[in-house]
């Protein structure tokens, strides 16, 4: 016994078309017999789907089928609702599996085929990322053949129609009761075959060439930008339109500054001795300047100056960030006999609050085992 066809489709009785239209699409996705090879089940679920869609997407067919159920159709009376004719369910199917059987459609309306996207990849330094700069690359890409125009056929003669599918592009295979329609296997969908091929570029309309390119790179560019040059991919088969090169951007990592965003980060090594007296030091910036930087005396290890307006460019924004200037105490090392006698001489001159922050952390440590021996 046959399933109600508004079962079948998961569906009210009182579902407009907009609503059966949705549930088909669903359903037709999930059982397809592409995405489900060789399962009967699946294929046979999805047959029933598509009479049922056929049968209550026409007002005619829906009105008997309501009436008189699945006894409407048999012995010729309206038709067996199995023709899937016209343009109906070959539109919908085409809307619904264009994607899923072929990826995304690259062919013009002429049957020309979209050139493929290229991807190139730059590596830049951080000065040029600052400053930003015009680079100049070299691309292996597919051009259009100039000796065919892009037509593939040898110069002098034309494409012809495809006899198969008539030029349009497209066959029609049934199977029982069910017609699918599919790309033309004799010329892949483009309508029109090559008697004569083009002999500089075998027929492709297209030739491997390099090319050079111009390339803007902002200032304030970031590591892993990509930048899209529309139409320099490679050309597209047959005098098809071209794809578009992506240009994918890192930063390489520099032997002073480090990065975040629109600031950058430093460390300097101070002398104890310019950390504990105090003193100053240059640094170089990367507009090309030197900025001097005072240290207070009792600098510790790990304080930060702040450097305002010397970090990078804010892409496309007046802005510019700031420079963190993070000074680093460098303990004495190869010191000579005078040198130890005076630091040793220092270390008993030396009280608590000359080292406030280790006094009071081995205070505090004293304190804390001290604890547990009275608990």
């Amino acid at each position: 016994m046959k399933a109600d066809f508004y079962e079948t489709l998961g569906v009210q009785r009182g579902a407009d078309e907009k609503e059966l239209k949705a549930a088909f699409r669903k359903l037709a996705m999930q059982f397809h017999p592409d995405r489900n090879p060789g399962d009967a089940a699946c294929e046979h679920r999805f047959k029933e789907i598509g009479e049922a869609y056929e049968t209550l997407k026409d007002p005619q067919k829906r009105a008997a089928y309501d009436r008189f159920g699945h006894a409407a159709f048999e012995n010729g009376g309206m038709g067996n609702g199995h023709g899937f004719g016209g343009g109906g369910f070959s539109d919908i199917f085409e809307d619904i599996f264009g994607e899923m059987m072929g990826g995304r459609q690259r062919r013009s309306s002429s049957g020309r085929e979209r050139g493929a996207d290229l991807r190139y990849n730059m590596e830049i330094l951080l000065e040029e990322a600052y400053t930003g700069k015009t680079a100049q690359i070299r691309v292996p890409a597919s051009i259009s053949c100039a000796e065919c125009s892009g037509t593939g056929a040898k110069p002098g003669t034309q494409p012809v129609t495809c006899t198969m599918c008539a030029g349009h592009g497209k066959v029609r295979a049934s199977q029982g009761f069910f017609s699918i329609e599919r790309t033309c296997p004799q010329c892949q969908g483009r309508g029109q075959t090559i008697k004569d091929p083009c002999p500089k570029c075998a027929g492709q309309g297209r030739v491997t060439e390099e090319r050079s390119l111009s390339v803007n790179i902002p200032a304030g560019i970031e590591d892993g930008t990509r930048i899209r040059l529309a139409n320099e991919g490679e050309a597209g088969l047959r005098g098809g339109p071209p794809g578009d090169l992506y240009i994918f951007l890192s930063v390489k990592p520099h032997e002073f500054f480090q990065r975040d965003g629109a600031d950058l980060y430093c460390k300097v090594p101070i002398s104890m001795t310019t950390a504990a007296l105090g003193g100053s030091f240059e640094v170089a910036t990367l507009d090309g300047t030197q900025t001097r930087v005072k240290v207070p005396e009792g600098t510790q290890s790990g304080r930060q100056f702040r450097l305002k307006g010397k970090g990078m460019p804010v892409l496309r924004q007046p802005n510019i960030g700031d420079l963190y200037i993070q000074t680093v105490v460098e303990t004495p090392q190869n010191l000579t006999k005078r040198q130890r006698e005076l630091l040793e001489e220092f270390e008993q001159l030396s009280s608590k609050e000359n080292s406030p922050q280790s006094s009071g952390f081995f205070a505090r440590m004293k304190d804390f085992f001290e604890s547990f021996g009275e608990s």
